[in-house]
């Protein structure tokens, strides 16, 4: 296992030298990063990323090497360049509204669902199927029901309660032997 020692504190002149940089070249760094960024939040990250940049290589920065303005000015220049470069590569994220709907993640349910209630109308007799797929299926209602299958509104009512309560009962007992639900457990606890 590795030890881990504190940090050095790095002298005051280094210290010095970030502040008296901030001093003399900030606002002309920011000024210089929000009009690439059209950002104001964003130019001042650059800065502070390019001063951090200057502390750590404090060593290298002298007027004998080079303009120390002109290093700042390259060092925030790449620092977008290479910001712009990472966003682009990114897919835009698109935030949700009514136009664009959220893909749905995995639809297996849904299906499942659909068998089992398509298995559960099979059981039906003829007169309870018929019924519900003109409430449920075509979107009539029970007058409209009982037009179109001949029959009064007062059986087209009690048939689709019938029928609805013969569905739930297929579909609980469905669940009730299939292992590992909590409905098989509650039924093996109640024996």
């Amino acid at each position: 296992m590795a030890i881990l020692r504190p940090r050095k504190r790095r002298t005051s002149s280094d210290e010095a030298l970030i502040r008296s940089l901030y001093e003399e070249h900030g606002g002309a760094l920011i000024a210089y990063a929000t009009r690439l960024t059209g950002d104001r939040t964003a130019a001042e990250d650059v800065l502070q990323e390019t001063l951090l940049r200057a502390w750590r290589h404090a060593h290298e920065l002298s007027e004998s090497t080079g303009s120390i303005r002109g290093w700042l000015f390259t060092v925030a220049r790449n620092i977008i360049t290479d910001r712009a470069r990472a966003r682009s590569v990114r897919p835009t994220e698109v935030a949700e509204s009514p136009v664009t709907v959220p893909v749905s993640r995995d639809h297996s349910d849904q299906v499942v669902d659909s068998i089992v209630a398509l298995d559960a109308l099979e059981t039906l007799s003829e007169e309870h199927r018929s019924v519900l797929v003109e409430i449920y299926f075509r979107g009539r209602t029970v007058t409209e029901t009982a037009e179109h299958l001949g029959i009064p509104p007062g059986t087209v009512k009690s048939r689709s309660h019938n029928a609805m309560k013969s569905l739930r009962e297929h579909v609980i007992g469905r669940r009730a032997q299939a292992p590992g639900t909590s409905v098989a457990r509650v039924a093996e606890v109640t024996r």
